[in-house]
């Protein structure tokens, strides 16, 4: 089970992320980060190391859409700290 956290999705990004899921040129890495993203919008939990690993490459791409950098932003914004 994943960790709680405090941080949710807000609604723009929760928007972005909605509108990645519905783009057939999307990325997988964008995909995965964008379903994280929005899985935590209604929830406390914490971004998993796979979604997190995914939404780091969709920030470094420089092809990846406004959308798909601002769910993957939401999904590491919800990554746990490192202990």
């Amino acid at each position: 089970m994943a960790a709680k956290k405090s941080e949710s999705t807000g609604t723009k990004a929760a928007a972005a992320a909605s509108k990645v899921l519905k783009d057939p040129k999307a990325s997988k890495n964008a995909k995965t980060a964008a379903a994280s993203a929005l899985t935590q919008s209604k929830s406390k939990e914490a971004t998993s190391a796979k979604a997190a690993a995914a939404a780091s490459k969709v920030m470094k791409d420089p092809k990846a859409s406004k959308e798909a950098k601002s769910a993957a932003a939401s999904t590491l914004t919800q990554r746990p700290g490192k202990k």
